[in-house]
């Protein structure tokens, strides 16, 4: 509001004015200024917007105040029109970067009067709600993404309006993750104690740049692999320092902000380092015919046995592919005989008769078959009865002039 001092102030001069006001279709004035003001005009402020007011202005002194000069209209009150414009942090000017699984939360603040309109898009599309959550205050927009997916990765544009007053801003979001493995590693070259690799980059490089590789070798023989080079920047090297002798595979890995890839591709082929100077030559070799038919190399022993204790029948046998035993009295083959027991192990074929009597006594037979022939040995088999010396043929030696000790063998009880 403006207005001119008053055209007759007064021997007691002018201290200021006192500024009213009333809301149409009332008669309630109320005091705009709790101080006066000696200044020719004054804002009015704290006003409901869309509502005619009607103004008044008194000129006080010493002698109090004069009386009131009334605006002739009423006056609509109008929200100021401030013009939308977004202030972006400085950390969002530049593309923003998170990894896989992290959570986004973005606060954009803005400013406008009325409360301007806010609007998001990604890549010239409409947001869905489903993947991002926008919320908006009178004063910032706040997108969130509660576990980040390279989906989410592109550019947004915000746009805040006010009636025809438009202000706009573009974030990039990046979300990030692991590399693939390295493609194609192969061994281009061997000389001395040192390998060549080459490869190609990674197919997936997980949305953010490659910054290096890791090349990681292991010998044949134990496969436990150990580093070589780290954080390399070209896609081929040269190993140095193997050792003579070795057979080693290798193996890289590429790495990006987030890390190292989850798997390394490996050389299909190994690296064998000979001496300089010697070329290796794969031995021939003549695949050797290890079959052969039965051949006893420990016979069957002539025993005697006496009745009513267990004897045991011995004999060896080699042969390739394993032979079947077959055991035989008198030239009958024993089959499924509670009174004998067969067994054979790693060659050795035994017969166990279970308390022989005379009758048990006999010829006895080994026989071994397989693809590649047969063999048998066969021995005598004699059962003493129960009563009697058992008689030995056997030659003693002895020198003259020394004591003889000779045991004789007795059965029966």
């Amino acid at each position: 509001m403006k207005w001119r001092p008053p055209d007759t102030i007064g021997a007691a001069g002018l201290d200021g004015y006192q500024v009213e006001y009333c809301f149409e279709g009332t008669d309630e004035w109320i005091v705009s200024n709790t101080e006066i003001t000696e200044k020719t005009k004054y804002t009015i402020t704290g006003l409901p917007p869309e509502t005619k007011i009607l103004v008044r202005v008194k000129a006080i002194n010493k002698a109090g105040p004069s009386p009131p000069r009334t605006t002739q209209h009423s006056i609509l009150v109008k929200e100021v029109i401030e013009p939308p414009k977004i202030r972006i942090p400085r950390h969002l000017k530049q593309t923003y970067i998170r990894k896989v699984g992290e959570v986004v939360n973005l606060v954009v603040p803005f400013m406008g009067k009325p409360r301007p309109k806010v609007s998001w898009l990604k890549n010239g599309e409409p947001i869905e709600a489903s993947q991002v959550s926008i919320r908006n205050t009178d004063c910032d927009s706040i997108i969130f993404i509660r576990r980040a997916e390279r989906k989410h990765s592109g550019k947004y544009e915000m746009a805040v309006q006010v009636e025809k007053h438009v202000d706009t801003a573009l974030l990039d979001i990046q979300i990030v993750d692991l590399p693939g493995p390295p493609q194609c590693v192969k061994i281009e070259e061997i000389w001395g104690e040192n390998v060549a690799l080459d490869w190609s980059p990674p197919k997936d490089n997980g949305n953010a740049p490659i910054s290096g590789y890791t090349i990681q070798k292991a010998d044949k023989k134990t496969m436990e692999w150990y580093t070589c080079v780290e954080h390399y920047h070209r896609t081929c090297v040269t190993v140095t320092e193997l050792v003579v002798g070795n057979e080693y595979f290798f193996r890289v890995f590429a790495e990006n902000m987030c890390g190292l890839s989850e798997s390394a591709t490996v050389t299909k082929d190994s690296a064998l380092i000979v001496k300089q100077g010697l070329q290796l030559k794969n031995p021939e070799y003549i695949d050797y015919d290890f079959t052969e038919p039965p051949k006893f190399t420990q016979p069957l022993v002539d025993t005697f046995a006496i009745a009513g204790y267990n004897a045991t029948l011995n004999c060896s046998v080699r042969a390739n592919p394993r032979p079947k035993v077959i055991w035989m009295k008198n030239k009958i083959m024993i089959i499924d005989d509670p009174r004998y027991r067969m067994f054979s192990n790693q060659g050795v074929c035994t017969l166990e008769i279970r308390k022989p009597s005379p009758f048990d006594g006999g010829v006895y037979t080994c026989k071994a078959i397989n693809d590649l022939g047969e063999a048998q040995v066969e021995c005598k088999l004699e059962v003493k009865g129960q009563y009697g010396l058992m008689t030995v043929m056997r030659v003693f030696v002895i020198t003259v002039g020394n004591a003889v000790l000779v045991c004789m063998h007795m059965q029966g009880s």
